[in-house]
């Protein structure tokens, strides 16, 4: 274990001991009730339709409808241990067979956990910082719901939640001393990219040894509750060619405000990327992976999102409920020569008892997955790029 492994670690192991003298109370012993075995499976099937404007083919085809994913989750629970676990099965285009989470926790008592495996990381508004189906640009960029390999201890209350988490690595399927990750992954993480097309890879890093850290403050009245929290992260970034340790880091503030039928999410994330990687290649971009490809993300950027969501109830059988929404982001990238990424997306949530429909008008300004270019797009842009929409229908049937 080198010294950055061992600082980091030692860290985690302080701040649990610090709180495990009200955990492991003899008091809170006595409380936990001795549970049944339990398992619950569930799943879903999902189908999606879409239509893009800068893709002439499927536009004389008027958009096409296919299979998205099918998917597998499993949760079992016994004696205060439990397991989840969630297994997605994507076209091979898009990865083919992936693990979104999988964990292993222990209940202390009613207010502490803790995790270990692959599990969330705590930072900014989780699980979703975004109501449609695209998530919002944070996602596109490994900073919303993000599942990495490590530990993480949370807390919650009625009126503080916080959460510390030490991450060993991304998702590894490969375990040679000098393995490039792979790309068929859920969340985005930092990897290696084929920049010329010659068939290697290069601006070849790994996320490694990351310490994460997360406090929610909730408060309200009678016809409201609101969340103010702060979230940090700081890790190493290994190069495989240098064999160099550079680092990243993130900060974000975040608001969630829950007032009936009213929703709204708004965060502010910065970011930075200090690769040591070998003479020559760039250090304003890195490579990132996810759903069977990379692309170029900016190094370093300021993103601002802000979503809105409004429920209405109805009783058109079978449709209980309506949601609709807008989500907004603004990716503010440091470089000036660099182009800034936007996204919108304004759509609505139908709910007919097991089956939901997210319908989308999901529309892009250099954005790799809502337009015509992919592996720059959030890097250094298309100068002059205007925006390109995409109409998509997601169609799942869950159980």
């Amino acid at each position: 274990m080198n010294v950055f492994t061992s600082k980091y670690f030692l860290l985690l192991l302080f701040s649990f001991s610090f709180h495990f003298s009200d955990v492991f109370g003899q008091d809170d012993k006595n409380q936990i009730d001795l549970e049944k075995p339990t398992l619950e499976i569930g799943g879903a099937l999902r189908f999606n339709y879409n239509y893009s404007t800068w893709k002439d083919g499927q536009k004389k085809r008027g958009g096409d409808f296919g299979y998205d994913v099918f998917r597998l989750n499993v949760k079992a629970a016994y004696e205060g241990v439990k397991l989840n676990a969630e297994y997605r099965l994507y076209s091979n285009s898009f990865g083919g067979g992936m693990l979104k989470q999988g964990w292993l926790a222990y209940d202390f008592n009613d207010q502490n956990e803790i995790q270990i495996g692959l599990t969330q990381v705590p930072f900014g508004i989780t699980q979703y910082n975004s109501h449609c189906w695209f998530f919002s640009i944070d996602y596109y960029v490994g900073l919303e719901d993000d599942h990495d390999m490590g530990v993480k201890f949370q807390h919650e209350d009625e009126v503080w939640d916080y959460s510390i988490a030490f991450f060993k690595n991304a998702e590894e399927l490969n375990f040679g001393s000098n393995s490039d990750i792979s790309f068929s992954r859920y969340s985005y993480d930092v990897s290696s990219i084929d920049a010329n097309g010659d068939g290697n890879l290069q601006f070849r890093n790994k996320e490694v040894n990351q310490l994460n850290g997360k406090l929610l403050y909730k408060f309200g009245g009678m016809d409201y509750a609101q969340k103010i929290g702060v979230s940090a992260e700081f890790g190493g970034l290994y190069n495989l060619d240098t064999e160099n340790m550079g680092n990243h880091y993130a900060f974000a503030v975040h608001h969630e405000l829950d007032a009936g039928k009213i929703d709204t999410k708004a965060q502010i994330a910065y970011y930075k990327y200090n690769p040591d990687g070998p003479a020559g290649e760039s250090d304003q971009v890195i490579a990132m992976a996810a759903y069977g490809a990379a692309y170029f993300v900016a190094a370093e950027a300021t993103i601002y999102t802000l979503g809105i969501g409004y429920s209405i109830p109805v009783d058109w059988k079978p449709i209980s409920k309506i949601v609709l929404y807008n989500d907004f982001g603004f990716m503010d990238k440091t470089q000036s020569d660099f182009e800034d990424s936007y996204m919108n997306v304004t759509g609505a949530l139908l709910t007919a008892g097991q089956v939901y429909t997210y319908i989308d008008f999901a529309a892009g300004k250099n954005h790799p997955w809502l337009g015509p270019v992919w592996e720059a797009a959030l890097a250094e842009g298309t100068p002059g790029s205007g925006w390109d929409m995409r109409f998509n229908i997601n169609l799942g049937y869950y159980f």
